[in-house]
């Protein structure tokens, strides 16, 4: 393995981004896509639509890129089962999905009851619970934080009570 690979094979934090669609009311309103993928990369391109003064486009690059064409399955099998992977062997993990509101991250999370809509929490436990049921050498035990940061308030969205902050 090369010195990068290698590098970046052995970082703990890893950073991917996902964009979702543009929806029906930014159509209707006009709007258009600025934000452009390499996937292969990791690169995307912020570019300013009205570049009169053809500015070059601001460029970032992640740990792993997902387009607005991205399935949850494909997202879930490259970003989240090699965490879970390490969780079985006894290691912790952490998911955290971060951005403005409406920019997607509950649908990627949590997703939608059909089966090819379900987002990452609900692939997690099931791939977890899978994992261990023919495991009969090991214990585990199983911790679940689930929080929301809103507003400079924490919430614990597996809490009974919804108001409790």
């Amino acid at each position: 393995m090369k010195a990068p690979e290698l590098a970046k094979k052995s970082e703990c934090v890893k950073v991917a981004i996902r964009c979702r669609p543009i929806n029906e009311e930014e159509k209707k309103n006009g709007n258009r896509r600025c934000v452009f993928f390499d996937i292969q990369r990791g690169e995307i391109s912020v570019r300013k639509l009205d570049n009169k003064e053809n500015e070059a486009p601001r460029i970032f690059y992640f740990d792993r890129v997902y387009d607005d064409t991205t399935k949850q399955e494909v997202l879930f099998k490259e970003s989240a089962l090699p965490i879970l992977n390490d969780v079985i062997q006894g290691y912790n993990g952490t998911m955290f999905a971060y951005g403005q509101t409406g920019t997607g991250k509950s649908f990627t999370m949590t997703g939608k009851e059909e089966p090819h809509l379900r987002g990452i929490i609900p692939r997690s436990f099931e791939t977890i619970f899978s994992l261990i049921k023919g495991t009969y050498q090991t214990n585990f035990l199983i911790r679940v934080s689930y929080l929301e940061i809103y507003n400079e308030e924490v919430r614990d969205l597996l809490s009974k009570n919804e108001k409790q902050k």
